[in-house]
This record gives structure tokens, C-alpha cells and sequence, in this order.
């Protein structure tokens, strides 16, 4: 992901800038200087850069500090709280769908900005939410674009309606929804046409669609490589149509997508969503503090407590079962295989990765995340041509040359890829055997969290303990994990 550039520029300012031996106005002026070039070269209009350098010296006020102070921790504190303030439109939140309670969501914006792909990824994320979804595609200017949305739908399994005959956008924007309402769906998405720019008939053709359908929430669909143009196109849309809220698409393929951000920002549109990839997973929420501390490696553990919630919940799998199975002293291949099923259903893994405190999306370029997807799919492919009594074994002699030559044949891998997956179930294992499971599981005794939490800590390597915060970082991730079975 590009911005995981500016991230990574901006992080390395402020590491240098804490490196320091005394941490004053030049040091300040230095780091300061640093994070505004790495703006300026993401697109980020010089407005707003120069704003958050004189928020960051007001903020720090150095000369005011008293004495024992920690300068370094207040000018962090500082850049994070600028970087935020620079990104919030300071608008209210826009209207959220609930479950249950039919709602239409319109999609409005130019062509070739995603709209089409965007209104599946949307309509994706609410299912897994347990909504029921339904698209509907009343873009007639378009060719193909029925065909494209048909495609997606189909791919995501999300019910559509559209049609090759009928001309008039609006009476297949009344239809479809209407269909779907009498159908019992919560979530009616309406894609609708796009033009090469702004123009009088693509304003019309918007408010005579909202004005048939009634949309609960219009949603302008922009494309982030225009940089800090977006404030022009974000100004116009937002004054010729009720926009309520914005996703800035491309944002993982130019280096221009800070400064979209930052645009719309500027215009109090909310940013709600991006689009990070052409996977349909390839999708984020957009929350201002937690993504400006994914983008300076500082982590989002309530963001990651969301995922594995939402991936358990999925697969109707209580966390305390998959704790057993991961701590129970018997960690066959068929946990592993289930453990690959879940991280993968996580999303990409730069995403996870980057909700690591101490790591980054940039410790994981777009190419390395693609290669360890593809090694666990690897795996799991090799596993699929097992045995029930293979992948259930705890006898690691089992698995001999005859019948890591079978697996390897009937997967299609070489004997060297099998063996190599063997040896990474031996490593895993090994982890998760030092970690004994809090007594007892199914008492009214409540375990000591402090004794699972050292346990964790001996497991793993001390490199990522001291990246992770230690005992406080750990403790942090278990309290997270309580209040979300709690929820």
C-alpha cells in the first residue's frame, strides 16, 4: 500500500527525532520539516500542511514544558493529534444501517472511479455483519456496467437486479428496490451512472433517482489518485447533491492518497470506507485515530479484536473453543489448517499486520502479502490431500517418505514443499506447547490472567514481545478480547 510510505516517512522522522540527545526547537524544527515533505510529496495541500506544523508547536509549546518532562512523548502525542484533526471532517457521523430495518443506499460519482466495484465491496462488509443485502444497478449510460455488476453479485453471492432492456434509470432504481423491500432485505445499495465529468445531466439524472428511491444515505464514490484535486470534485458533488458521506477508492496504488484524504476532509465530507485493492476484501473502515496509528506502526488492537470476533462469530466457533484447541497440548494439522481458514478470512494480511502495535503495512509490501497468502493457500492445498488419521495425528512418524509422496503428488506440489509445510507445523506447535490453557475451562473458577499472559510472553520471540509493549501490551489485547465476548 503506498501510504504506507508516508507512514513509514513519518515514523522514521519522529524515531530520529527521539534518537536525539537533547530534544529542542532545532531538533523540533527538524522533524517537523521531514513529516512536511513527506506530506507535500503524498499530495497534501500546503494548507493544511502548514496548519499542522503550527499545530504541532503550539501543541508541544517546548519552552513551556517543566522541567523531567517527556519532550519526545509530547511532540508524538502532538503529531498523532494533528495528523487526526487534519483527516476529521469535524462533521457529524452520517447515517449507519441497522439490521433488520430496510434501507437504501445510493452510490453517486464520475466514471472509472470504482463505483460499480465499490457498491460489492459495501454490500460484502455489511454481509459478513449480518445484514442482508441486495444490489441494484440503474447505471444505463454505461456499457457493460450491468454485466460488471452481475459478475461481482454473483461472485459475492449478493442478490441483484437490472435489466438489458429497460432505458430509464429511474424506473429500474424504483423496481429493483421496491422488489427487494417486499423481499425482506435491509440493505438496498443502488449503483448509478457515472459521467466523464461533472456535468448538468449527471446532477439531473442523481436527483431524479433520489428523489423516486429516497435514499437513507447518498455515498460519493471518489478516486484517491487525484491527490488534493479531490477537494473540487468532493465541493461540487457536495453542493449539487445530498452527499452524506465519501470512500476514496485506489488508495494501495498511488502515492497521492493522503492528500485525497486530507481534501475531502477540508470539505467536512466524512470519509467512511476505502478501497485498498481490486479484492472485493480489499476494504477498510475509515476511522481517523485508529487508521493514523496503523500508519505509523503503532497499531489498532480493538480493530484486530473486531476481526477475530467477526471471523469466529462467522464460523460459529466460540473463542474459548479455538483457545482449547490451540492450547490443549494437541496441535494437529487440522488446527492448523483451521487457523490458516481464519487468518485468511481476516482480510489481507498487511491489514492484520499493520494492527500490530510496533509493526507496519510497510513491513509488508503489497507483492510480500500476495507471496504468504499464496504459501498458506499452498499449505492448505497439501493438507486437503490428507487423511483424517493424518491431519488428527499427534504421531509426528506417521507421516513417512511413502506418504509424504503421496501428498505431495495428489496436491501437485514438490516432496521439498511438503516437508517445508511439515517443518512450519513442527515451529507452530512448538509456540503454542509452551502456552499451558488457564484451569479449569468449565468451572466457576476464574484463571489468573496475569500467570496466561507471562505464559504468552515466554512463547514468543522477544522481538516481537518488546513490539507488542510487553506484559502492558498483552494485557491490553486480553482485556480487548473480554469486552468483545462481553458485546
Amino acid at each position: 500500500m503506498v501510504l504506507a510510505e508516508l507512514g513509514g516517512s513519518i515514523a522514521r522522522a519522529l524515531r530520529r527525532m527521539g534518537d536525539a540527545t537533547v530534544v529542542d526547537e532545532r531538533v523540533l524544527a527538524d522533524c517537523l520539516n521531514e513529516i512536511s515533505r513527506a506530506l507535500l510529496q503524498a499530495d497534501v495541500r500546503f494548507a493544511t500542511v502548514r496548519d499542522l506544523q503550527a499545530g504541532v508547536r503550539s501543541a508541544a509549546n517546548l519552552g513551556a514544558l517543566a522541567a523531567g518532562t517527556n519532550k519526545r512523548r509530547v511532540i508524538q502525542q502532538a503529531v498523532v493529534g494533528e495528523l487526526c484533526r487534519a483527516l476529521h471532517p469535524g462533521s457529524s457521523p452520517p447515517f449507519a444501517p441497522a439490521k433488520g430495518k430496510p434501507s437504501v443506499v445510493m452510490f453517486v460519482g464520475l466514471q472509472g472511479s470504482g463505483k460499480t466495484t465499490t457498491c460489492t465491496k459495501y454490500a460484502n462488509h455489511h454481509r459478513r455483519k449480518g445484514f442482508s443485502p441486495a444490489l441494484v444497478c440503474a447505471d444505463t449510460f454505461r456499457a457493460g456496467a450491468f454485466d460488471q455488476l452481475k459478475q461481482n453479485a454473483t461472485k459475492a453471492k449478493i442478490p441483484f437486479y437490472g435489466s438489458y432492456t429497460e432505458s430509464d434509470p429511474v424506473k429500474i432504481a424504483v423496481d429493483g428496490v421496491e422488489k427487494f423491500r417486499k423481499e425482506k432485505y435491509d440493505l438496498i445499495i443502488v449503483d448509478t451512472s457515472g459521467r466523464h465529468k461533472q456535468e448538468a445531466a449527471l446532477f439531473e439524472e442523481m436527483r431524479q433517482l433520489s428523489e423516486a428511491t429516497k435514499p437513507d444515505l447518498v455515498i460519493f464514490v471518489m478516486d484517491g489518485s487525484i491527490g488534493q484535486a479531490a477537494f473540487d470534485q468532493a465541493q461540487a458533488f457536495k453542493q449539487s447533491a445530498p452527499v452524506g458521506a465519501v470512500i476514496v477508492t485506489k488508495m494501495d496504488g498511488h502515492a497521492k492518497g493522503g492528500g485525497a484524504l486530507s481534501a475531502v476532509a477540508a470539505t467536512k465530507s466524512p470519509v467512511i470506507f476505502i478501497g485498498t485493492g481490486e479484492h472485493i476484501d480489499d476494504f477498510e473502515v475509515f476511522d481517523v485515530k485508529p487508521f493514523v496509528n496503523r500508519l505509523l506502526g503503532m497499531g489498532d488492537l480493538s480493530g484486530l479484536m473486531n476481526k477475530i470476533k467477526d471471523v469466529v462469530t462467522a464460523d460459529h466457533q466460540q473463542p474459548d473453543e479455538l483457545l482449547q484447541k490451540l492450547t490443549q497440548g494437541a496441535f494437529t494439522l487440522r488446527v492448523m489448517y483451521q487457523m490458516f481458514e481464519s487468518l485468511l478470512k481476516m482480510g489481507p494480511l498487511g491489514q492484520v499486520f499493520s494492527m500490530l502495535p510496533g509493526f507496519s503495512a510497510e513491513l509488508m509490501p503489497k507483492g510480500k502479502e500476495k507471496e504468504g497468502q499464496a504459501k498458506i493457500k499452498r499449505y492448505m492445498t497439501m493438507m486437503d490431500s490428507m487423511t483424517d488419521e493424518e491431519l488428527d495425528s499427534t504421531n509426528t512418524k506417521l507421516l513417512n517418505e511413502s506418504r509424504i509422496t503421496r501428498i505431495a503428488r495428489g496436491s501437485g506440489r514438490h516432496l521439498r514443499d511438503v516437508r517445508d509445510m511439515l517443518e512450519e507445523h513442527k515451529r507452530i506447535a512448538k509456540v503454542w506447547s509452551k502456552i499451558k490453557p488457564p484451569k479449569p475451562f468449565n468451572n466457576n473458577r476464574k484463571p489468573k490472567p496475569d500467570t496466561y499472559i507471562q505464559q504468552i510472553l515466554q512463547a514468543l520471540p522477544p522481538n516481537m514481545v518488546n513490539q507488542m509493549g510487553g506484559m502492558a501490551g498483552l494485557q491490553t489485547v486480553v482485556k480487548q478480547l473480554n469486552s468483545n465476548k462481553r458485546a
